[in-house]
């Protein structure tokens, strides 16, 4: 991953980012807080869940760049979290105000981040072990998927 193809993922990141706040718009707040099932997230949980990855991921997307070699990092108990946060009885505005500005920022550090540092090894929780290029493409992969399971 070359400094050009991180100037393109940030761009993708904040394309995917500004069309679904766009397309969230259209979401009534009865829907943002149903469960499609009894342990299912609701589309505010998903939402929660995400604002996580963004935490998580904000610092892998640091602690990588100051590492010689390798970066050792937690995993998260992500059900645990969703449930501890009770993202439920957060503001569906806030919520997405706050999702909106991390990915914002999360855009700009991919943007700077630099080059010769997308091969330190990065071990993640239980996890193989990946390159800190993996980590930054898989963020956005990730979020991608989430945000079918919020707008189809």
């Amino acid at each position: 991953m070359t400094k050009d193809l991180l100037r393109a993922t940030s761009e993708q990141l904040l394309s995917v980012i500004t069309d679904a706040k766009e397309r969230f718009s259209g979401i009534s707040e009865e829907d943002w807080s149903r469960r499609p099932a009894p342990g299912k997230w609701s589309k505010k949980e998903i939402l929660g869940h995400l604002i996580d990855s963004a935490t998580n991921n904000h610092q892998r997307f640091v602690r990588a760049q100051l590492a010689d070699d390798t970066f050792i990092g937690p995993s998260y108990e992500q059900d645990l979290c969703v449930l501890v946060q009770n993202y439920q009885r957060v503001s569906t505005k806030d919520l997405i105000d706050l999702w909106f500005a991390y990915n914002t920022l999360l855009a700009h550090v991919i943007a700077h981040a630099d080059p010769l540092k997308l091969s330190v090894t990065c071990l993640i929780g239980n996890y193989d072990p990946v390159p800190f290029s993996f980590v930054i493409t898989d963020y956005v992969d990730h979020m991608i998927h989430h945000l079918k399971q919020i707008t189809p």
